[in-house]
């Protein structure tokens, strides 16, 4: 129950939920490696790491750049997927397939690349997080394939706890989370936004990118949880829509 002397890599640990959890990992004693596909914000987010700490450029839509970030790495212990790209609604009918296929790069594709070299480098007793959403469970419109990738993602994280053990494989689903995936976004209809959210929860707040991290974090410490999915939304799932 503790990551004293293990390596931790984040993918997506440039901001948001990643860099949360890293920031986590790190406290708990672990060597953390952060990637990302910026440089800027890698920089920006390894300042607020310990000195041990390591930044990687990396494109997970390029397999061989994933390939390349292991082979760099060497062994870990465990890998969290926190990497996603902006999504705005759009119905299925106005999209190419192509433009379809492209939805699913970073938030599946990405994520089976990172465990397909990332696996033969794991110690047995390791374990892997990727990350969801809730729209999975309670999709709106335009956002069906946002969906359709969340089911792909959680159905391959119970495969994987399979075929992959005794290495652990989890999934956390999050709800709506303040992270600067929002910052797009202007400050008042931000707030408003937040506020709305908030309102549909049960708890009575959005979540917070610690809290998210902190998920990440027990399910890096606790040997004994593999093919979960678990549910971090603030009650939302369990209020009416």
């Amino acid at each position: 129950m503790t990551l004293t002397g293990q390596k931790v890599v984040v993918i997506g640990g440039s901001s948001g939920m990643g860099l949360a959890t890293a920031q986590a990992a790190a406290h708990a004693g672990a060597s953390v490696t952060i990637a990302s596909s910026s440089k800027d914000r890698l920089d920006t987010a390894l300042a607020t790491l310990p000195e041990s700490a390591e930044a990687v450029v990396v494109d997970t839509t390029d397999e061989d750049a994933i390939a390349a970030l292991f082979e760099h790495v060497g062994e870990l212990d465990h890998l969290v997927y926190t990497a996603g790209d902006s999504v705005a609604p759009r119905p299925l009918v106005d999209q190419s397939l192509d433009e379809a296929r492209r939805k699913l790069d970073v938030r599946f594709w990405g994520a089976v690349a990172a465990v397909k070299h990332a696996a033969p480098r794991m110690s047995p007793h390791g374990s892997i997080s990727l990350t969801t959403g809730t729209v999975g469970v309670r999709p709106v419109p335009g956002f069906a394939l946002a969906a359709a990738g969340v089911g792909a993602t959680e159905g391959l994280a119970r495969g994987l706890a399979v075929e992959l053990a005794p290495i652990r494989v989890n999934v956390v689903r999050a709800g709506a989370v303040r992270t600067p995936m929002w910052e797009a976004v202007p400050e008042a209809q931000r707030q408003a936004l937040f506020a709305s959210m908030a309102q549909r929860t049960l708890t009575g707040a959005i979540g917070e990118a610690e809290q998210i991290a902190a998920t990440h974090l027990y399910l890096m410490e606790n040997g004994f949880v593999t093919g979960t999915v678990i549910t971090v939304d603030g009650g939302l799932l369990l209020t009416a829509s």
